[in-house]
């Protein structure tokens, strides 16, 4: 999570602060327990990891898996999170939910946000999107971040910063164009559209993932660090919204029972399976390290994780790699890390 640093007054904007790289490194390695970093760290890299290889199998299996596919993350979130939430009592008949910590209607807004954002970011594969040119977008959640941060909730940033935001904006804009084009020329032009509406559909999923943030951030500030309650109920009510896309999940599902050249019959349930168990594994892995070393620690070791996931995906399937990508996606990453650094050089002018 973000810290923040408010200046007094009636004008007070707030600014986002980090920690110098040879902080991050230290902090990294804080700890009481050897065992217990690898442990957490073996939870990341191999969690998220694996999660990813077989994301992309479950893709390569059928392109158009997504409904199907965010729905079982949907499904399988909540009821691993129901049983924290849920109260037994001596006079009723059947168990109630706890009370909540924030109003229901707070967390709806999440869920159109959050739904829609996750359904757009699963589709955009069966629009001829690369899985490295997707996961080069999900990297790149700053500049969406920046711009909220600076329109909604009065933040100003360094230069590094600023810096760092452009360089990943160019990093991302290089890399959507590294695509190779298709070498039928009849195909052309409706390979460019559809290719060109993905694009937009990964855009308007980081504008979703900026905006949940956004909302998320406020939230917290007003009725404290209530995360695990925010991830069973952003979840859990997601779970109506797929009532409208039936035969999607339908067929999504149905595809998981059909051979294939690439699997047997029932493989790909057990590919999705790992998805789920191994999305769980990063999840805790993730929330674990956040809850003990700093922030800029945390996006180093995710921006890392990201980068092997990325290299790993070129090498296991032979997606296509060029120049161009490289580029883009080292601009990506090195501007995800140069954001946190700097953000320590405005903190230190303000104290």
């Amino acid at each position: 999570m973000k810290e923040t640093s408010s200046m007094r007054g009636a004008d007070a904007v707030s600014f986002d602060p980090g920690v110098s790289l040879a902080q991050a490194s230290s902090s990294l390695f804080d700890y009481t327990s050897v065992t217990t970093l690898l442990s957490i760290l073996s939870l990341v890299f191999g969690g998220c990891c694996s999660n990813v290889w077989l994301y992309e199998n479950l893709l390569l299996l059928n392109p158009r898996i997504g409904s199907a596919l965010t729905f079982s993350q949907m499904m399988f979130i909540s009821l691993q999170s129901l049983p924290s939430f849920v109260t037994y009592s001596p006079e009723a008949w059947i168990p109630r939910l706890k009370s909540r910590q924030v109003p229901l209607r707070n967390w709806a807004t999440q869920v159109l946000v959050l739904s829609t954002g996750s359904l757009l970011n699963n589709w955009a594969f069966a629009f001829n999107v690369p899985l490295t040119v997707l996961m080069v977008f999900r990297s790149a959640g700053l500049p969406v971040s920046m711009l909220f941060g600076f329109f909604f909730l009065k933040r100003r940033y360094s230069l590094v910063q600023v810096f760092s935001v452009i360089m990943v904006s160019f990093g991302v804009t290089i890399a959507t164009f590294s695509r190779p084009p298709s070498n039928a020329p009849s195909q052309s032009n409706s390979d460019v559209r559809k290719y060109s509406i993905g694009i937009v559909m990964l855009v308007l999923s980081l504008l979703c993932t900026g905006f949940l943030g956004m909302l998320q951030e406020k939230t917290y500030q007003r009725y404290g660090p209530c995360w695990k309650e925010g991830v069973f109920y952003t979840h859990c009510l997601s779970l109506p919204v797929f009532l409208f896309l039936v035969q999607d999940v339908k067929q999504g599902l149905a595809s998981l029972s059909e051979p294939t050249e690439a699997s047997a019959a029932g493989m790909a349930w057990l590919i999705l399976a790992g998805n789920l168990v191994t999305q769980l594994i990063c999840v805790s892995g993730v929330n674990r390290l956040t809850s003990r070393v700093s922030s800029v620690s945390t996006n180093l070791v995710l921006t890392t994780r990201k980068a092997i996931s990325l290299c790993f995906s070129v090498w296991w399937f032979g997606n296509g790699w060029n120049l161009q990508l490289g580029v883009g996606a080292s601009m990506v990453f090195l501007g995800s890390i140069l954001y946190s650094a700097g953000a320590r050089v405005e903190k230190k002018k303000i104290e």
